[in-house]
Order: structure tokens, then sequence, then C-alpha cells
């Protein structure tokens, strides 16, 4: 699994170096050859380095341990930031490559290349989430079946050609043979830079030599000469076919299914090749989700990003870092178009810093342990450390205007924050140090509760207040005399004999009295400290707390930054009633009936709105049964929804079949829909089994209409 990374590169590197060239013209495209064969031997020796820090780091020697170790703090920390930025570069190429795999043999649904990214970067997020970590059963069949896919495509790609019956590739209607640039050392060398996308993902194995039985170094050195093997193998054997195949690269069809449909003519093993090419490259994107959050948590643990990125998920995965991985990722796809090639020139700066300066690391541990084989792992290390440092500059030269400014940019600004936040994280340390520290003895408490009429939640956090002092004090502020004078009297029952202190407000302002009052309360000392309770009501349900004001997040807000206060919420839950039978069995009608009425409504907007935005009308119809009418109302639902949307909304209308790309997606919105209404359906049933009635054992207390639900 962790080879393929490195092995889902041949999907994109050769066509990346045609690309260049054909700016010259399709003349300058034998030019790929010579340059394939230099990629291949420098993909060898950085293998051959990378055999050296496994054997030297056995328990994993990403290029953050093995620079911070040798070289010095910074170089570790511009290894580490190169590395994330990497990451999520890995992410977002490699699910725009594999996107292109899949158009390629789609051509209808390249509109759609965002939203498809979006859809493997969401299901990604959440199969890591729920804790799909590194299984070597589970991802190596991906693996397998690509590399068996490319071995056909090879050998009959190249049985064809030594039988003489190969045609060239028709030229695309936007492709001129004729030059229109010069050839010149400037433009090959972009091109090279371009092809050396093939040596990413090669460092994997090295980070990840922990998950490798024992014993765990000869293994992951066997598996990386393995993969180099295959890797060298399928990169030239790619490059060689597509310069006899004569293909040319098109914005409609990648190179690779170029390949595939002048081999197979386009049958079913042609869309073998595709899917195991788009399989690869998904599986690629998920050794990012391995690899990131795994950085992120030790460079967190370092002190260099914020702790969260450090914490364990219910299912021990990294949710954090995974959380931002996929924004990170999302972000890219999204400003990029999802487009491969706008991607690449980005892609590679990082992986080379991180090799470069792993390979120098590497060179000065040699050269301090002096261990048996030294000499020969200072010439590898070294030659490596040196090639990849002139690959290091051709890239940033080369690419720079096209957009890895972006990421010389990134890296610098990255190593600041990083020195930001553990210059952050010293200075709170010194702080919270007992170190001739001197205790400030006893505090009298003063505990306010202020109130926005008189009900439950309030009467509750007063009996809470009255444990904490004998200091209490009730305030309300006056902004209605009838609502004071009714608090007034409802006070005396239900007061607890608590204090009720009355605010003026002469310009109506709630949250400023309060406020000014708690700055200056009666009889405080500079020595007291103030605890303020908050009256609060959670609501049953998610989307109800929007229907509720938020005035105790806003004096929770002013008063966060005030020394010696003390800010505490005594939250009041609304029960949540079970359904009853009757209840169930009118949302199981209506649920359908709505559904039918809906599609039925919405024939005027068939004409000028795709069906799959069509759906989201329906979509929240399910979700509203699911509220309110359990799970199995909101399946028939859906079902129900989906059935009306294809009957009315889609082509051909009034027959119940799936004919266009649009009517998957719909199909495929409205059965998502129908999971999130179970799951929310099954939520309802399991909290209301666990509170059936719920309430408060306080006797009911008269209406007052100026309460309201928190302070």
């Amino acid at each position: 699994m962790l080879s393929s990374d490195a092995l889902s590169s041949v999907a994109y590197a050769t066509e990346e170096i045609l690309r260049t060239l054909l700016i010259v013209g399709t003349a300058s495209l034998w030019l790929v050859t010579p340059i394939g064969c230099v990629i291949a031997g420098l993909m060898l020796i950085i293998g051959f380095s990378y055999r050296q820090t496994i054997k030297a780091y056995p328990h994993g020697g990403g290029a953050y341990k093995v620079a911070g170790e040798n070289l010095g703090v910074l170089p570790g920390l511009v290894a580490a930031a190169a590395l994330l930025l990497d990451y999520v570069l890995t992410v977002a190429v490699s699910i725009a490559a594999g996107v292109a795999a899949i158009t390629s043999a789609f051509p209808e649904w390249r509109g759609d290349r965002i939203a498809l990214s979006l859809g493997f970067l969401v299901v990604l997020t959440l199969g890591n989430l729920r804790g799909i970590r590194e299984s070597g059963r589970l991802f190596s069949v991906p693996t397998y079946v690509f590399l068996g896919a490319m071995a056909s495509l090879l050998a009959v790609g190249a049985f064809r050609v030594m039988a003489g019956s190969v045609s060239p590739a028709a030229l695309s209607a936007s492709t001129s043979p004729g030059a229109l640039q010069p050839l010149t050392m400037f433009l090959i060398l972009r091109a090279f830079a371009n092809g050396c996308t093939a040596l990413t993902g090669i460092e994997a194995i090295s980070n990840g030599v922990p998950a490798f039985r024992p014993p765990e170094s000869r293994r992951a050195v066997i598996t990386l000469m393995l993969m180099i093997v295959c890797a060298i193998t399928c990169f030239m054997g790619v490059t060689l076919l597509a310069h006899a195949y004569q293909l040319v690269p098109n914005d409609q069809e990648t190179v690779i299914s170029q390949l595939a449909r002048a081999v197979f003519g386009g049958g079913s093993l042609y869309y073998l090749v595709q899917a195991a090419t788009a399989m690869i490259l998904v599986l690629a994107a998920n050794t990012a989700y391995a690899d990131f959050p795994r950085l992120a948590s030790i460079v967190a643990r370092d002190g260099y990003l914020p702790r969260q990125l450090a914490n364990l998920g219910d299912r021990l995965a990294f949710s954090n870092g995974i959380l931002a991985l996929s924004a990170l990722a999302a972000v890219l796809l999204i400003g990029f178009g999802g487009d491969t090639h706008r991607l690449i020139p980005l892609y590679m700066l990082g992986v080379f810093v991180s090799f470069t300066l792993s390979q120098s690391g590497m060179v000065m541990h040699s050269l301090r342990e002096r261990a048996s084989g030294w000499r020969a792992s200072v010439l590898i290390n070294g030659l490596g450390a040196a090639l990849t440092a002139i690959v290091l500059v051709v890239v940033s030269v080369t690419k720079f205007g096209e957009g890895a400014w972006i990421i010389v940019a990134l890296v610098p600004l990255t190593v600041f924050v990083f020195k930001s936040i553990h210059r952050h994280y010293r200075r709170v340390a010194r702080q919270l140090s007992l170190r001739d520290a001197v205790s400030p003895g006893a505090r009298r408490n003063v505990v306010i509760v202020p109130i926005a009429g008189v009900h439950r939640a309030v009467v509750q956090a007063l009996d809470y207040a009255r444990t904490l002092s004998s200091d209490v004090r009730a305030v309300y502020v006056d902004v209605d005399p009838e609502a004071t004078a009714e608090i007034r009297a409802l006070w005396t029952e239900w007061g607890r004999g608590v204090r009720l202190e009355i605010l003026a407000s002469p310009l109506g302002s709630v949250t400023q009295p309060l406020l000014d009052y708690i700055e200056t309360a009666d009889g405080r000392r500079a020595t007291d400290r103030i605890t303020v309770i908050l009256p609060e009501l959670v609501p049953a349900e998610w989307w109800q707390h929007l229907l509720h004001n938020k005035r105790a997040l806003l004096i929770k807000g002013a008063l966060l930054f005030r020394r010696n206060i003390v800010v505490t919420s005594v939250p009041y839950h609304e029960s949540r009633l079970p359904v009853r039978d009757n209840e169930s069995l009118f949302y199981f009608a209506l649920g359908p009936l709505a559904a039918i009425m809906l599609g039925f409504g919405l024939i005027p907007a068939r004409d000028v709105v795709m069906a799959s935005n069509l759906t989201f009308p329906f979509i929240i119809l399910t979700i509203v049964i699911a509220e309110y009418g359990g799970r199995r109302a909101a399946v028939v639902t859906a079902l129900v929804s989906a059935l009306s949307l294809d009957f009315f909304l889609t082509k051909p209308y009034l027959h119940l079949t799936i004919h266009e790309k649009h009517d998957v997606t719909a199909f495929l919105g409205l059965a998502a829909c129908g999971l999130v209404a179970a799951a929310l359906g099954s939520r309802r049933a399991r909290i209301a089994s666990r509170n059936p009635r719920g309430g408060a054992t306080l006797r009911p207390l008269p209406r007052v209409e100026t309460g309201h639900e928190d302070a």
C-alpha cells in the first residue's frame, strides 16, 4: 500500500513531459524518451539513497526527523513544512488525476469534474475518520490490479510494436504539428522538471517502516527495491509506447487512456486500465491521509503546531489532522478547477526540498556515526542529495512562473508560523510554572446569576449557585416595567432567598448594564473572585438552536478577557418526546404523499433546472420527515422521492427509467439523503428511549411573557 503513491505517478508523469514538449510542436515529442531515461536513472539513485535511510532509521526516518536530528531545528522545520504541503498537494493531484481517468472514459462527465473530486474527497475523509487505516490486505488489492493492468497494457502494446501493427494516433483539432516556439535548453529542463513527478512517493516507505512485520527494516528495503523496479518499468514502458504510438496529449483524454484505447481498442480491457488507474490514484491520496496526520501530530508534540493535532479521536485516528488535510485539499481542488495540469507545478517543489534535506541529513549521520560501510553510505546519500538539489533548482526556476512561487512563499511562511506557535507555548509554560510561585490564599467568592425571567432553568441555576457561596445575587435588567413587576411578584416564591438586583437601562441595552454591574458590584474587593452563573436552555434538536437567542454567548465573550471572573453555564435540557404510534403512521403517509405532490409541483421547473438541482427540495422533505416521523417514514419518503423525481422531472417524462447522468446524480443524492435520514431517525429513537418523558420535578410556574430561554 505504501507503494501506491510512487506507482500512481506513472499515470501522469509521461503526459506532463509530452505537454511541455508540445509547445515546440509534435516534431519534438521524440525527446520524451531521453528525458524519461534520465528520470529513471535519478529514480534508481534516490531509491538506493532511501535504502540507507531505512537501515539507519528502522523505526521510521521521515525527512523531519532525519533533518532535525542531523542538520538542526530550522532544517527540520523546513522539511516538515515542505512535507505537509506536499501531502496536501498529493491528495489534490491524485484525486484530480483519478477523476481525469474517469472523465477520459466518460467524456460527458467532464463538466462535473469538481463535484466528482469533492465526492472522492468526502469519501476518503469519512473513511479515515471511521478508522480506515493502513491495512495491507484491504489497500493492496488496487495496487495489484493496477500492476496487472499495466503489465497487460505494456506487454500487448510492445507485442504490437514488434509486430508492426501500430498506427499513429490521430491529432486532435486543437493540436498543430508545426513548431510554435523554438526548442531551447530552458524548455527541455522544464519538460524534465514536469516529468520528475514520477519521483514523488519514493519516501513513503522510509516513513512507514514500523508498519512492516519483523524484521521491519529488511522487509522495508525489499519492498522499496521492488517498488523502484515496478515504477521504472511502468514509467519507461508508458514513455516508450507513447513515442511508438505517437501519442499527443490533449485536454479531452489522458495519455494513459489514449494508449489503452490504441492497444485494446476501447473494449473491456480498456475500461479495466482506466478503473485500475483511478483506484491507484485515489489510493495514493489515502497514503497522504496516513502520513499528514501522523507528521502533524509529531510536529505538534514538539510544540510547533497546535496541540489539537496531536490528539487521537474516538477511533484512534488523528481526526483534527484528517479534517485539516481535507479542508486544504478542497480549497486547492476548487481553486484550480480540479485540473491536474494546473496543480502539477505546485506539487514537486516540496518533494525535492524534503529529498534534499533528508539525504543531506543522512550524509551527516554517516559521518558522525561512522558505522560499517559508512563511506558507501556517504557516497550514495551525497550523490542523492546533490542530484535532488540540482532538480530542486531546476524545478524552482522553470516552474516559478507557473505556480511554484506559491510553494516558495508558503514554505518560509509555514516555518515562521511554526516558530511563532513554539514561542507562544514556551511563554505559556513559563507563566504556568510553579517555580517562585506564591499562593494567593483564600478568596471571597461573589456569585452573580443574570436572569431574563423566572422559569425552571433560572431556578435550577439558583440552586447550583447557592452551593458555591453565601453571597449570591440575581441580576435582572429592567427594559419593561410590567415584566419587572411580574418578576418581583414571582421572586418571593421562587427566588430561593437569593437577593434580586434590578438594573436600570435607559437606552434599552441588556448586556452593558450587566457588565458594568459585574465590574462594580456592591461590597466587592479587588481580591474577590466573581462567578457568573448563566442559565441556558439546550434544545432537543440541533436545528432548534437557530430559534433561540444566544445572549449567553455574548456575555461569555465579553467576560473572557477580564481577570478574576469565572463564567459557568448551567444547561437545562429540553425533553425529547418519543413519536407516538399514531404520529408515526401520520408521517408514514404524509412523507410519500408530499413527495408525489412536490414532484408534480416542480414540473414547470424541469426544463430550466437540472434534475440534480431539483433533488434538494426532496432532501429537505426527507430530513424533516426523519426529524418528526422517525427512520422508517424517512426511508420510505426517500424511496418515493426518487420515484417521483424520475417520473415527473427527468427525461423521458412519465416513465420510470434512468436515462441520463443527471438522473444518476439525483438518485445518488437521494440515496445519501436516505442514509442521513435513517441516522437521524435512529438517533431520535435512541435518545427518546433513554429519556422518554423528561421534565423537571418542580411544580409548574406561572407563565411570564418577558422570560427568555437564557440570560
